[in-house]
């Protein structure tokens, strides 16, 4: 059997990349193909009560080194019980957030050394890493004023500082230029519909066709 694909949508707070993923997963249905759809930090049941740790409570709540470790944890799980056996029975899996996140939040964000957050990466999941990368770009405060507008309890990192969210922003930005080959930087500022239709596409592309 062929290995499945595996997807990660990236970006700040209130990009829509929740929104994408579910409309890209309709459609990956419509066309037959088996799909799986996560996120993180959660995805396991493991990785599912380190989520409350990260998202919720006051902002200073954990250092980016803690928050690093915790995250990588929670990933492990992830990737070893949920992502790798979805690819090894050919689905196409689909992950809300993924390294980038981390690399953006707790590097950029949190001020993280660099070579301190790899040497974590590589312990935690070695050379693991999806096959494309969907980057969700728009100006920071449009993002923070939708993800306000959503509401809800897991919102500790939307009310760190606007210089934090414009370092995200930077970083992702920076993540796809480097990895040109793994990354696509989608314009999330347009309406739903335009966005969708760019997902798609650049997903389509990435796909293996018999």
């Amino acid at each position: 059997m062929r290995r499945g694909t595996f997807i990660t949508f990236e970006g700040g707070e209130g990009t829509g990349k929740s929104t994408q993923i579910r409309r890209l997963a309709d459609v990956l249905q419509s066309r037959g193909i088996d799909i799986l759809t996560t996120r993180e930090p959660g995805g396991s049941p493991g990785a599912e009560s380190i989520r409350a740790l990260l998202v919720k409570g006051e902002t200073a709540r954990w250092d980016g080194a803690t928050e690093a470790l915790l995250l990588y944890a929670a990933r492990r799980d992830h990737v070893e019980r949920t992502i790798k056996p979805a690819l090894a029975t050919g689905k196409v899996v689909l992950c809300d957030r993924f390294a980038d996140s981390t690399t953006a939040y707790q590097g950029a964000g949190h001020g993280l050394d660099r070579a301190a957050l790899a040497g974590i990466r590589a312990a935690a999941i070695g050379s693991f890493a999806p096959d494309l990368t969907l980057i969700f770009d728009m100006p920071v405060a449009e993002g923070l004023r939708r993800a306000e507008a959503r509401g809800g309890v897991e919102n500790r990192y939307e009310r760190m500082g606007i210089a934090f969210h414009e370092r995200l922003k930077k970083e992702f930005l920076d993540i796809a230029a480097t990895e040109p080959a793994r990354c696509v930087v989608i314009d999330a500022a347009r309406d739903m519909d335009a966005v969708a239709r760019d997902v798609e596409v650049a997903v389509l592309k990435r796909l293996p066709h018999d």
